[in-house]
Formats: structure tokens, C-alpha cells, sequence
């Protein structure tokens, strides 16, 4: 059995956003069994941060709840902050590969 590893800080609202993205309005269970499946069961997410994290962003006006269910959906707003969070997260992990294959660096 693999050991399952902890969602890293500041990751969680990128995998929000990307989950609303890619299946459209979902309510909170279901972004977190996205983000459990999209990861093959290797990340152990606690669910009693996701709630907190989503009525963070709503608060923030990056997504808004629909609905008695509370399905939650991006905003332009949301959809605008996914798009600059996405170009981080490249420069990022172009950044990280560099430290873990330090050999194949360019000058």
C-alpha cells in the first residue's frame, strides 16, 4: 500500500480551481474526491480544510455557490486567478526540476 502524502500549503486552491475547470459546478465532496482521484489516492486530504478553503475563495469572489447543495463554480474573477496561478505554478515546478536533475542545467 502506498503511503499517502499531505496536500502541500498553497496548493489546495489551485487544485480547487483546476477541479471546477475541468468538471464544471461541484459541491465540496465532490472537489475533493476530484483532487483524491486526480492524484491516484496519493494525497491524504482533509476534508475539514476544504470547506474553509472554499468559503475562502467565495469570499474572495473566485467562486460562487449555487444551489441548496452549495455546488460551487468559478467566476470570471476565478477563472481570470486560475489562469495567473497556473503560469506560477509552471515557473515554479520549471524551477523545482531544476533542483532534482541539478546535471541537466543550462547555462
Amino acid at each position: 500500500m502506498t503511503q499517502k502524502t499531505d496536500v502541500r500549503q498553497g496548493t489546495l486552491t489551485f487544485m480547487v480551481f483546476k477541479s471546477l475547470e475541468a468538471l464544471g459546478p461541484l459541491h465540496g465532496y465532490g472537489i475533493g474526491r476530484r483532487i483524491e482521484q486526480t492524484s491516484r489516492d496519493r494525497l491524504a486530504l482533509n476534508y475539514g480544510t476544504v470547506y474553509p478553503a472554499l468559503l475562502k475563495l467565495e469570499h474572495e469572489g473566485f467562486i460562487t455557490s449555487i444551489a441548496r447543495r452549495s455546488n460551487y463554480r468559478l467566476t470570471r474573477a476565478g477563472r481570470n486567478q486560475l489562469k495567473k496561478e497556473t503560469r506560477q505554478w509552471e515557473e515554479t515546478t520549471a524551477i523545482i526540476s531544476r533542483f532534482l536533475r541539478p546535471g541537466e542545467q543550462s547555462s
